[in-house]
């Protein structure tokens, strides 16, 4: 079969992922081998493929491919999340771009719309995903809505309501006027901005006295109902007991003590407004304060507020300040850096609201959870270091609102019968909770037609918690084979950013629905950022589109670029193009190194050359030693080492060493037991290669003989373990050191390889004379001797304490060497006195990184071993 001179990577990985796909190797079924899950972190139906999805799936598919190759059963479940605000926000710029207004459709109208949006455009980043080269199980793609993991949340509901774990509470809530839903404190994003602190003057009741408040919002003084102040405040004593007067609106409103009050901040008095502020709620409730709500659901104000009533908030703010200015209630403006809460998906600010919601109570069900991670070490965090993020946030814990008011998601189980506040009951369907009605109630003549069912749905995240359950259908039916077999799962690979949203409580869940862990290891990758270090976003335009650089530097120079960015599991990766070019240039280095074997005439009649047998014995143990290396990464999750390990064994040892040991000379073939093992040795570096490379390891491999489905390199097995023989390691890299002093000096004297030289050698090492063939042949040697006695008239160079001649004849111009011997020497102790100078400065030593340190040790051995080589050389032609 004839191989094509250039690697063709768009053609090849159409090629190889239909075939792949064809004999369903990605399909996992239950049987006797070991499992190795993983199931995806789904991403947002609404979503398409960034560099986040690139190196979080890049890593996945490495992880479940080497699994394969190690024998075990691989199942990698795709699926995506419903993304309740994400995808209801969607359908609605579409409705609204055909002039339909969502809320004047009935929830089965937008509904239907909704999952017309989702059939449309739902499945676009999974299709995404293959062009990668991920070998998910695409049989078992799930989504968060389907009719069977619909089920499971609402049956999980249900139970958790049951045991008393749920209930229906009227809170303050992060509300998001963009969305008009609710949101949890994880889903709020706090940024720092510049802005005012502004003094309000507020008359008292029935005195000429002021008193004056200090506040960031002062549009929320039209739900005032009371001032506070510390009662250990001197200051204040002659307001105790008085009433003040709240401007604009005129409300009379008591003045009040509480020792909450900071005395230090602002006047050290507070303005009270339960409606909008936490902790005035619950000063509200302690001293039985009237709460008014002065904001719509869309953050505009209502009627409370007055003449401002439709305007936006932040409109009225700027308003009232000039209101209050010209009625002289405004004392003076301070510039103040203030925290602001933004909703994490529609990055509108986010307001304290109060609301009737359900909430999932987490005392207990963080026990396990803590237990498992922190104590018993049964679940392990890749950094390690993430332990501490999680622990914070598992010890300042706050009960869940699962609630949110949208339309697209699982709609609460939870069915109104009457008007009285606890007149409701919770089922799996209405029949059920029409029965518990009608118990409840004493009243068997309720109907259907009288119950009312919340028109809340779930957070989106009280779907995903269950999915390492849920995708194996271990809510619905516990005992199945499949949730037995393949639960837990082995690797979780996922951004640190959803470690409460979506680690922590599926943990929570293995536990309280499976009485086990979820998984057993979570790898959480670092955020993908460009090359100055910014986060990658649409806004900035420094996002390269994923599918562009597929297409340009193939899938496999991408896979690889991208770990060969990353420095290690929780570690920010700044990208640079140019490493998916190195991927592209490994590629097409492999590529023509196999057409370069491949292109050799093969003799049965000649014996295998001594150079070759030594060399594929010392490849054989370096092989063994980076397979142990490799495997010691992967342990580690050290992805990226692993790949460096892989390409320094492929481009170094084995395609600019071993191949080079073992060609024929020109035009000579090579025979056939040295063919032979180097097309072995080819398969093997196929297989560790495949995981991170799969298409181009794939081609060659199906290249190298025409194989059957069941020999795909997809399934073969990952290379056996065998001795090493680490002599045979030290002695090639010792004789790999004499190649290169050889070839330095004909480079520097422009010998031509063609010529033959001799290299004579004091063998003070006591170097065995193994690899004395290799050097012959590399080096072009017609003769390579072990003297006693230093030679005249000759180039020289050391390895270790070794000396070796080049004799160079009377044809070379002895003053002229002599003369740029001397220039390289004078350089290069300059050069060496400049290193030693910044070594034996001890602030650099003790502050400097370790690595830089390191580095300048290196440079000055380096400068010492070739000042003693030039030396060496001047003495022995002088």
């Amino acid at each position: 079969m004839e191989i094509p001179s250039k690697y063709n990577a768009s053609l090849v990985e159409k090629k190889w992922y239909d075939y792949w796909m064809e004999h369903n190797y990605f399909h996992s079924v239950p049987d006797d081998r070991d499992p190795f899950t993983i199931v995806i972190p789904p991403p947002n139906v609404t979503g398409v493929l960034h560099m986040g999805h690139m190196l979080n799936n890049t890593i996945q598919d490495v992880l479940i491919r080497r699994a394969r190759l190690l024998g075990k059963n691989a199942c990698w479940v795709p699926g995506t999340d419903h993304a309740s605000i994400a995808t209801e926000a969607k359908v609605v710029a579409k409705l609204k771009e055909q002039g339909i207004d969502k809320h004047k459709l009935s929830r089965e109208a937008f509904l239907k719309h909704a999952w017309e949006w989702k059939e449309e455009y739902g499945g676009v980043i999974l299709e995404q995903l293959k062009k990668l080269g991920c070998s998910c199980d695409w049989d078992r793609t799930k989504f968060t809505m389907d009719d069977d993991l619909s089920e499971s949340v609402i049956k999980v509901f249900v139970d958790l309501f049951n045991k008393g774990l749920i209930y229906r509470g009227y809170r303050m809530v992060n509300w998001d006027p963009e969305a008009k839903t609710t949101l949890s404190d994880e889903e709020v994003v706090y940024e720092e901005k510049q802005g005012h602190l502004y003094y309000l003057q507020y008359d008292l009741v029935d005195s000429d006295d002021k008193v004056i408040i200090a506040t960031t919002r002062p549009e929320t003084i039209l739900g005032d109902t009371a001032i506070c102040i510390n009662p250990n405040d001197e200051r204040f004593t002659h307001l105790k007991g008085k009433q003040a007067i709240v401007p604009i609106c005129n409300r009379i409103i008591p003045i009040i003590e509480d020792d909450y009050v900071d005395i230090e901040f602002g006047t050290g008095c507070l303005k009270v407004t339960p409606a909008h502020d936490v902790n005035d709620k619950e000063l509200g409730e302690k001293y039985n304060l009237e709460v008014i709500d002065i904001f719509n659901d869309d953050a505009s104000l209502n009627g409370f507020g007055l003449h401002y009533e439709g305007k936006d908030r932040f409109v009225v703010q700027k308003e009232i300040v000039k209101e209050l200015n010209e009625k002289g209630y405004l004392v003076k403006t301070e510039d103040y850096l203030n925290k602001i809460g933004k909703s994490e998906r529609t990055k509108a600010v986010i307001e304290p609201r109060l609301s009737d919601q359900w909430f999932l109570k987490m005392d207990n069900l963080v026990k396990p959870a803590i237990q498992s991670v922190l104590i018993d070490r049964d679940i392990k965090f890749f950094p390690k270091k993430m332990e501490n993020t999680y622990r914070h946030w598992m010890e300042n814990i706050r009960d869940w609102n699962i609630s949110r008011q949208l339309i697209w998601g699982q709609q609460i189980p939870a069915y109104y019968f009457g008007d009285g506040k606890d007149d409701f009951v919770v089922a799996e369907t209405k029949e059920e909770a029409l029965k518990l009605a009608q118990e409840k109630s004493g009243n068997s003549n309720l109907k259907l037609n009288d119950m009312t069912q919340d028109s809340d749905v779930f957070d989106t995240w009280f779907s995903s918690w269950l999915w390492p359950i849920s995708v194996f259908d271990g809510i619905r039916d516990p005992d199945n084979d499949e949730i037995n077999y393949y639960y837990p799962t082995n690797d979780l690979v996922t951004a640190p950013d959803i470690i409460f949203f979506w680690v922590a409580r599926m943990i929570f869940a293995g536990y309280e629905f499976r009485g086990d862990k979820p998984f057993e290891n979570v790898y959480f990758t670092g955020l993908v950022r460009d090359g100055k270090g910014r986060k990658m976003s649409k806004q900035l335009g420094n996002s390269p589109d994923a599918l562009k650089l597929i297409e340009k530097y193939g899938a496999d120079g991408v896979r690889a670029g991208m770990l060969l960015l990353s420095s290690g599991a929780g570690n920010d990766l700044l990208f640079d193009e140019v490493k998916c070019n190195q991927g592209k240039a490994f590629a097409n280095k492999i590529w023509n190194a196999f057409r370069l074997v491949q292109g050799w005439e093969i003799s049965k009649s000649i014996d295998q050359p001594f150079s070759s047998k030594i060399a594929i014995e010392w490849f054989a143990s370096k092989f063994q030693k980076t397979l142990d290396e490799i495997d010691d990464h992967f342990s580690k999750y050290r992805l990226s080492d692993a790949l460096m390990a892989t390409y320094k064994l492929i481009w170094d040892d084995f395609a600019s060493w071993l191949l080079e040991i073992v060609k024929p000379a020109y035009q000579q073939p090579i025979d056939k037991k040295t063919r032979d093992s180097v097309i072995s040795i080819f398969e093997d570096l196929l297989k560790i290669l495949h995981p991170f490379m799969p298409f181009l390891t794939e081609e060659i491999w199906q290249y190298i003989e025409d194989r059957k489905p069941s020999e795909a390199l997809i399934v073969s097995k990952w290379p056996t373990k065998t001795s090493i023989n680490e002599t045979l390691i030290s002695d090639f890299n010792f004789a790999s050191e004499v190649i290169s002093g050889i070839r330095n000096i004909r480079k520097q004297k422009n010998i031509a390889f063609k010529e033959a030289i001799e290299c004579l050698v004091i063998n003070n090492e006591n170097i065995n004379n193994t690899f004395d063939q290799v050097i012959i042949k590399l080096g072009n040697l017609y003769k390579l001797e072990y003297v006693n006695t230093a030679i005249d008239n000759a180039l020289t160079f050391r390895v270790k304490s070794n000396e070796y001649f080049i004799p160079i004849g009377d044809n070379i111009d002895v003053e002229a060497e002599i003369k740029k011997l001397t220039e390289e020497l004078n350089y290069t102790e300059g050069f060496l006195k400049s290193v030693q100078k910044k070594l034996s400065n001890e602030r650099f030593v003790k502050n400097a990184p370790e690595q830089v340190v390191a580095s300048e040790r290196k440079k000055e051995a380096d400068a010492i071993a070739k000042i003693e080589t030039i030396k060496a050389s001047l003495e022995s032609i002088k």
